[in-house]
């Protein structure tokens, strides 16, 4: 169908590539820690925006443009790098707040769940590597001379990006049930605060020093 083969693979080596820890689950516990289940979800969910991006891109050929070209890699890699270093700075800068305040902002936080899901779906928008992933892994279960490659792009990457989702979904709810101490802790709230931020100065800097292959 579609010009798909060795589906059943794609889907196990996708699940496997899913529970692998990484930046994206590290900044979905932190959110968790911080905001209870609603932040980690929201973390979820924006970084499955984010890939939905790439799947889109993939599909059309912008990702191998990306690859082909180095100006347009490295367009992408300093606006990523960029952002994903004023989020963190602001992140690790930020005044500690009281646990009452605290409390209070996650009861009536809109604005701050919104943050995090626009922060997740750009943190990873912005990422070229994210992109080149997505070029690499799918043409893998594609047929060379699929009739409509494209839509064979798009019905992988959407079902990776599904399976990922309930799997991240999954690990926000168990962060944020584990983290009711953390929660009640000014002084944690602070070290999760800054450790998130140092975190995405760090992505920000490996992206920088990137280099297109």
């Amino acid at each position: 169908m579609l010009g798909i083969h060795d589906f059943w693979l794609f889907i196990i080596s996708g699940l496997l590539l899913n529970v692998t820890p990484g930046p994206d689950t590290a900044y979905i516990v932190g959110r968790g820690v911080q905001l209870g289940w609603r932040g980690g979800v929201m973390a979820a969910l924006g970084i499955s925006t984010g890939c939905l991006t790439h799947v889109f891109a993939a599909a059309i050929g912008l990702s191998a443009l990306l690859m082909a070209s180095a100006t347009a890699f490295s367009v992408v890699k300093w606006i990523g790098a960029a952002y994903l270093c004023y989020v963190g700075l602001t992140m690790v800068f930020a005044r500690t707040r009281g646990s009452a305040e605290q409390t209070a902002a996650r009861e009536r936080g809109t604005a701050a769940l919104s943050r995090v899901f626009w922060q997740g779906a750009l943190t990873n928008a912005l990422n070229p590597k994210v992109a080149l992933f997505f070029l690499a892994f799918l043409p893998q279960f594609v047929d060379a001379d699929a009739p409509h490659k494209a839509f064979a792009f798009l019905a992988l990457g959407l079902m990776f990006i599904f399976n990922g989702t309930l799997w991240c979904l999954a690990v926000a709810i168990v962060a944020a049930r584990a983290a009711g101490r953390v929660q009640r802790s000014g002084r944690a709230m602070e070290v999760v605060n800054r450790g998130l931020g140092a975190l995405f100065v760090y992505l920000g800097a490996r992206i920088a020093l990137a280099h297109a292959k």
